[in-house]
């Protein structure tokens, strides 16, 4: 695409942010997403603000519950190289 330019990243995103902004955008609420996978409310929150690592197994278990790849949670920032650099 001629003129295409991407756009700049402008704020960086955690993983706990990333998390939080998927929960928040299917509407759910920590409990709900609690219930869904078994991780506690408790846990969700502190994966949510960064206090404890999300993981390999938590990854994979909330991707299921929400819906999407779990490199959409644990690599928000990632920005696929452009053809000019590849």
């Amino acid at each position: 695409m001629r003129g295409y330019r991407p756009a700049k990243k402008r704020v960086a995103v955690s993983v706990g942010e990333s998390v939080r902004i998927v929960r928040e955008f299917q509407g759910l609420s920590q409990n709900d997403l609690a219930q869904r996978t078994g991780i506690s409310q408790a846990t969700l929150s502190a994966i949510e603000n960064n206090r404890v690592h999300l993981g390999v197994e938590r990854a994979k278990v909330l991707a299921r519950a929400l819906k999407c790849h779990p490199s959409v949670l644990v690599f928000p920032g990632w920005v696929l190289p452009t053809e000019a650099a590849a």
